[in-house]
């Protein structure tokens, strides 16, 4: 049994910006994503709306901060094999910071968490796949549009710099950019379709890291 864990926001919980609720269960990423694969494998999704990579966003009943969370979700779920963290669009809000550059730091953050983490029984630390979600792209959503000023240009600068990043840190990466584009009702989230093409895309790069 392999198990995989994808760390992410509203992307990977489902958002239906045209329902405004959430995708069917078989449509969202992970669950593709675990179909797709066959086989013995667990694919857990941990996603949550409005997650940063590592910074404070207070405006939920929820705690926004992935680095905050990630310790408590690694030994909730461990042992793992393989995290996918899909991250970084929310970094984009210019009350967040708006800059590829932090959300990348926020990134290396995460990596750092999952490596350095404590885990029971002395499991070892799964492999890392950082996924560069979909740029934020433009929209006539008046409450979408100002929530996210600026980010449809500085979220396209996010794939680079995770790149780079999986360079550095020996992690996998993927630009779910390549596959899928945000729906114009909002400039943010994903139709049905296209979070359904990054669970199907991303199933090859996940058979090289486990060897599947």
């Amino acid at each position: 049994m392999k198990t995989i864990l994808c760390f992410g926001d509203s992307l990977t919980w489902g958002y239906d910006a045209a329902s405004l609720g959430r995708h069917a269960l078989e449509d969202r990423w992970p669950s593709v994503l675990r179909a797709t694969l066959g086989g013995n494998i667990e694919v857990i999704a941990d996603g949550l709306n409005g997650r940063t990579t590592a910074f404070d966003d207070h405006l939920a009943g929820a705690d926004r901060n992935g680095a905050r969370l990630l310790p408590t979700v690694l030994m909730t779920h461990a042992p793992l094999d393989l995290i996918i963290i899909m991250l970084g669009a929310n970094d984009m809000k210019p009350w967040i910071h708006g800059n590829p550059v932090a959300a990348k730091q926020g990134m290396q953050r995460l990596i750092d968490i999952v490596r350095g983490h404590d885990y029971p029984f002395d499991w070892p630390a799964p492999q890392i796949l950082l996924v560069a979600p979909p740029a934020v792209s433009r929209t006539d959503n008046a409450e979408f549009k100002e929530m996210f000023a600026g980010g449809d240009e500085a979220s396209k600068r996010l794939a680079p710099q995770y790149s780079a990043l999986a360079d550095e840190a020996g992690c996998g990466f993927f630009d779910a950019g390549t596959v899928a584009t945000t729906t114009p009702l909002d400039g943010v989230h994903l139709d049905a379709e296209n979070t359904r093409n990054i669970g199907k895309a991303l199933a090859p790069l996940v058979r090289v890291m486990l060897e599947l």
